[in-house]
Formats: C-alpha cells, sequence, structure tokens
C-alpha cells in the first residue's frame, strides 16, 4: 500500500511507517495530514500488523511543526477549522488507535510534530533530539492537543514553562520530565523501536486495544481539547498572530 509523502514498511507484524519531506524537514501540511490519516486507518484494518513505528525521514527532524505559510492569512473562523479538522483527522486518530503506536523521533518534534509525537502512545528519542512547542512565538497556541498532552505527560508546571517560553529541551531532558520513555543514540533508534515493538507483541492484541480505549476514557476528549481549538482559532485575530507569522516567514524575529 502506497501514501503521499509517506514510506510504509511491514515486517514481523510491526509497520514502520516514515514521514518523508526531508526538504521541508518534514513539516505538517494538508496533503501529509490526509496521507497520515488514510495510513492510521488502513492499518488499523490490518490484522497482519500489531504495532506501528512513526518516525521521520533523514537524520535532521522527525517534525518540525506545521507549514505556516499554509494558514498565515487565516481568519479566526478558519483558525479553529485548522484545529478541529487536525484533531479530528490525524491527532486523535492516533491516539484513538487499536494498535500501539510508538514515536521514534528522530531530530527536532517542534509544534505540531511534538504534538504527533504525544498523540502516539509511548514516544523513543535519538539523542540528538530536540523537542518543543514554538507556537507562543508565532502569537498562536498549540492547536493539535498539546495544551492537553503535554499537561498529561509532564505536568502543569512543566508544561506552562515549555509553552510560555517557546523554547526546546533536549532528549535527557524530555526523559526527565516523562515526556519520552526512552533516548537512545540516533545509530540505535530505530532498532530501539523496533525492540519494544517485539515486547509488545508477545501481548495480547485485543488487550491492548482495550488498555489504549480505558486510559483514552481518561485522558482524551476531555472540555479541554475543544477550549484549545476555539482559543486557537481566536489567536488568529490577533495582531501579534499578525507579526509573529510575518515574521517567521520573513526570516526574523518578531516585535512583540
Amino acid at each position: 500500500m502506497e501514501f503521499p509523502n509517506l514510506h510504509l514498511a511491514i515486517e514481523n507484524r510491526i509497520a514502520t511507517l516514515t514521514i518523508d519531506r526531508q526538504k521541508a524537514l518534514n513539516a505538517l501540511n494538508k496533503e501529509v495530514i490526509q496521507s497520515l490519516h488514510d495510513a492510521v486507518e488502513w492499518l488499523d484494518g490490518e490484522e497482519d500488523v500489531r504495532v506501528v513505528v512513526l518516525t521521520g525521514a533523514g537524520e535532521k527532524s522527525f517534525v518540525a511543526g506545521a507549514d505556516i505559510a499554509e494558514f498565515a492569512s487565516f481568519d479566526a473562523k478558519q483558525g479553529e477549522a485548522l484545529s478541529v479538522t487536525g484533531h479530528q483527522l490525524l491527532f486523535d486518530r492516533i491516539a484513538a488507535a487499536k494498535k500501539p503506536y510508538i514515536a521514534a523521533i528522530n531530530g527536532f518534534a517542534l509544534g505540531g510534530g511534538l504534538e504527533l509525537a504525544m498523540a502516539c502512545h509511548v514516544r523513543i528519542a535519538a539523542d540528538s533530539a530536540r523537542l518543543g512547542l514554538p507556537e507562543t512565538s508565532l502569537g498562536l497556541i498549540p492547536g493539535y492537543g498539546g495544551t492537553q498532552r503535554l499537561v498529561q505527560l509532564v505536568g502543569k508546571g512543566r508544561a506552562m514553562e515549555m509553552m510560555l517560553s517557546a523554547g526546546m529541551v533536549d532528549a535527557a531532558t524530555a526523559e526527565r520530565y516523562g515526556l519520552v520513555n526512552q533516548v537512545v543514540s540516533a545509530e540505535e533508534l530505530l532498532a530501539a523501536a523496533l525492540t519494544m515493538a517485539a515486547k509488545f507483541l508477545k501481548n495480547s492484541g485485543q488487550a491492548h486495544t482495550a488498555v489504549i480505549q480505558a486510559v483514552n476514557a481518561a485522558t482524551e476528549g476531555a472540555p479541554g481539547f475543544a477550549a484549545e481549538q476555539k482559543l486557537f482559532g481566536q489567536c488568529f485575530t490577533t495582531v501579534d498572530f499578525a507579526e509573529g507569522t510575518t515574521a517567521f516567514l520573513e526570516k526574523r524575529k518578531p516585535s512583540f
């Protein structure tokens, strides 16, 4: 099976799904989000697949955020729709997948990239990885579940610091925070993800689905997700959003 901007390999009941837009540091755009949605839907129905490893092509980036140029001119309604659609098509869809998803973070996981990794069920990072939610530097907030899932993983204080500073943390710090489950060398990353997947394979796939559903009952779909989507849209009406996105596209620092 083929999906645009993705490579799919299946071996020993483990699927490796690789996002390949290396020239754009594997940034998410409409096409990639749709392709990932289609791949998740297809993989959910494949009896020969029990675990999925999600990673990015190349050494530099897992996913370096969203494609800013796609939404720099959006208004509040379009911004909120962007968030809602992204949640439904991809981020909530991966979180609710019938099979465990392991994010193998091979480089930058920023903005939507970190949100994608957090939507997966577990995360392994290369020691060269850098993770962050830099949306406030654009006059935005995370719009693909980041305000909710980051708090769940690292706690309110650390999540607030990461989002308010718009800074990145290294892999060792991410592991200490609980943001990633394991850190290995870049050369060992895929092997470590496959080793974890193989451990999962020893147990019941039906039970895995039930575990995901039970955990999601406590952590997914809460009012906070709806609030994030609405507030994300409202950011598109601000002068700071206009300045932040213009500065990003002009490759200069914003003046807030």
